[in-house]
């Protein structure tokens, strides 16, 4: 077994207990992403098997288009967004999508995740800043957001939008047609983002007519559900959702190995409380970026940049009471 996996590069556990499904599809995608293939369409059909995907073989069609087939049917049937976890050239069939499979060769960019006692510190100090409310009312819009899906080959893509205020040029270490931007965004911090795409500097004294946005893909992972459920669909195309009735459960401790001083360690009201302060937290963690420019049609393209683009939220607490109106569902070409 331990040759097998040095061969192929997958572990020894995933050869045990593999069984096919869409479940962990950025992994397997990587496991496949150095495969070289007589027919360059058969790198996507030949996944099919792995991936428990149905995708009819079009035999002449371009790589790029096969390979976006492939990608289109794991988001739109399983609602996993780690396919958008690339780097490198976009795809013609969408611009969220990889040109190739070789932008899946090395692992997503893993942030580090907080600890259980700094999860119980960060969200008391929510709780004391009197988010409680506005956090649940959150919870609720984001629990109640539809899966990302595509249609005639533009994805509809939930996730919380920032808008770009400021882009200026910078010297690049790059060589080549690769350039390197500071960028601001509200509500997050700086960036610096290189990129062979050219961007317009531009600022708030300036503006530029071309809408830029850095994006954080909805993960519904996030709202730590134990049991899968459904999300409410949305009636008549509303794509921001009132907030679902709130009740009042037992009273929940913090746990008392935290750090947390007595004085912070404040009631809270129900469990959904504390679900969607956990939820505020997570949120105000450093996250994997997407950046968009507006087209013409008010619809958007990728920009694909060189590196990952890793945000992260100024200031979690100011940044709840404007989040409502950040919840967008965005349509990328």
């Amino acid at each position: 077994m331990q040759e097998l996996a040095d061969a192929t590069g997958i572990s020894t556990h995933a050869l045990v207990s593999f069984h096919p499904e869409m479940r962990g599809a950025r992994e397997k995608l990587q496991w496949s992403s150095m495969r070289e293939t007589t027919l360059q369409e058969d790198i996507a059909y030949s996944l099919c098997g792995t991936l428990g995907v149905h995708l009819s073989p079009i035999y002449g069609e371009k790589k790029q288009n096969a390979l976006g087939r492939l990608l289109q049917e794991i988001v739109a049937q399983s609602g996993d967004i780690s396919c958008l976890d690339w780097v490198g050239k976009s795809s013609e069939f969408n611009s969220c999508l990889p040109a190739s499979i070789t932008a899946y060769a090395d692992p997503p960019f893993m942030l580090q995740s907080l600890s259980e006692n700094e999860m119980q510190t960060s969200v008391s100090l929510l709780r004391h800043a009197g988010v409680v409310e506005l956090a649940s009312r959150l919870y609720s819009t984001l629990y109640q957001q539809t899966a990302p899906r595509f249609a005639y080959r533009r994805l509809h893509l939930p996730c919380i939008v920032f808008t770009v205020s400021q882009v200026a040029q910078r010297p690049s270490q790059e060589e080549g047609t690769k350039s390197t931007y500071a960028v601001e965004a509200n509500d997050l911090r700086d960036l610096l983002i290189t990129t062979e795409d050219t961007l317009i500097p531009f600022s708030r004294t300036m503006p530029n007519r071309q809408k830029l946005l850095l994006i954080r893909p909805w993960d519904r992972n996030l709202l730590e559900l134990h049991d899968f459920t459904e999300p409410s669909t949305p009636q008549d195309g509303v794509q921001d959702l009132a907030a679902k009735d709130h009740q009042t459960m037992p009273y929940i401790p913090l746990n008392e190995s935290s750090d947390v001083s007595h004085e912070h360690n404040v009631l809270v009201h129900s469990e959904s409380d504390l679900q969607a302060l956990r939820l505020i937290v997570c949120l105000g963690q450093p996250f994997r970026a997407i950046l968009l420019a507006q087209q013409r049609g008010r619809e958007y393209k990728r920009v694909a940049a060189d590196h990952d683009i890793v945000a992260q939220v100024r200031d979690v607490a100011s940044f709840c009471s404007s989040m409502m109106d950040a919840i967008k569902t965005v349509e990328i070409l």
